[in-house]
């Protein structure tokens, strides 16, 4: 049975003014988000997925394009009508210290939206969602008092999940929700948002730059290379069978525990071009191995390769360097 899509993004755009001309941050993405299903969104550092989280929810106003909540475009509701859709689409930031008030308890922190955005909610009944808050992400009632900087990073990352649950929203954008946590701390986080997704129907955008993250929270995966989405599939597939050039040299540089693994590393050459200036054709062209004339003048369509599987890519499918394992 096909599951009702949730977001839709239609052809959307961000540009930054700068002084050297407009930075092209995201240019032209389009995809879906079935609801209850994590779609995760990788690549490298400045690549606009970032951004791109920020646009769909309107913590940045796009240049261009369309982000449909359930049919209703969120990129032109009027200000009385975002702020009734913010119950319903919310972030977790990457730095769960510089994303939290340090003058604020705990429990204040997670009140704050429904102070901002509760319609009028009484204070007994704010205690009791915070208390309850607090209890679905794993923090101890002791703790309301406390202050985040006596907290350790997973505890913090917690509150800043609670804030994000407070509203009950359908849709949430993690925003690297793990990359500045250890390791350990990590896991708990991931199966708490798995647990989380499970038990409510959560929708996801995982947005990160690990592969071997995004892999174990998606069901999809699309990788963005300087602005432009270039690939688009399920998550074993993404691994199994990658077909844009970008996306296997990302795979190649995931370290493998098991001895008897080998994978050659693919090494890219040259730097990545200017989001101010990108160059005519595919923006991967200069550092790709496989690079011919039509990707120096022509710009890929994202396309259907096979079954669900999008590659934004001349010669998708057609060559593949040794070493990526399946």
């Amino acid at each position: 049975m096909e599951k009702e899509t949730l977001i839709q993004v239609n052809n959307l755009v961000k540009y930054f003014d700068t002084p050297k001309g407009k930075l092209h941050a995201v240019d032209d993405l389009s995809f879906e988000i079935a609801a209850g299903e994590t779609l995760g969104l990788v690549g490298e550092s400045g690549c606009g997925k970032s951004t791109t989280g920020r646009v769909l929810i309107r913590l940045l106003e796009a240049t261009s394009g369309q982000v449909l909540y359930r049919g209703e475009d969120l990129l032109a509701a009027g200000s009385s009508r975002m702020k009734a859709l913010r119950r319903q689409v919310q972030i977790v930031f990457q730095d769960p210290y510089s994303s939290l008030n340090p003058r604020m308890s705990i429990s204040e922190l997670i009140a704050e939206p429904l102070v901002v955005n509760g319609g009028g909610m009484g204070k007994k009944a704010m205690d009791e969602r915070v208390r309850r808050m607090m209890d679905t992400v794993g923090l101890a009632q002791r703790l309301s008092n406390s202050f985040p900087h006596e907290l350790d990073g997973g505890r913090r990352q917690r509150i800043g999940i609670a804030r994000a649950l407070a509203l009950e929203p359908e849709f949430i954008v993690l925003d690297e929700p793990v990359s500045a946590l250890d390791v350990c701390i990590q896991a708990q986080i991931l199966n708490l948002l798995d647990d989380l997704q499970r038990e409510a129907g959560y929708t996801y955008l995982f947005i990160s730059h690990d592969l071997s993250v995004v892999k174990h929270v998606s069901n999809r995966i699309a990788v963005m290379y300087l602005g432009k989405m270039v690939e688009l599939t399920d998550s074993d597939s993404i691994f199994s069978s990658p077909l844009h050039p970008y996306t296997q040299a990302l795979l190649s540089a995931i370290p493998i525990a098991k001895r008897n693994i080998k994978r050659d590393r693919i090494i890219l050459e040259g730097d990545v071009p200017s989001p101010i200036n990108p160059p005519e054709g595919c923006r991967f062209a200069g550092r790709c191995p496989y690079r011919q004339d039509i990707c120096l003048s022509s710009t890929p369509e994202l396309r259907e390769i096979s079954t669900d599987h999008m590659v934004a890519c001349h010669f998708a499918g057609e060559l593949r360097p040794k070493g990526i394992v399946s």
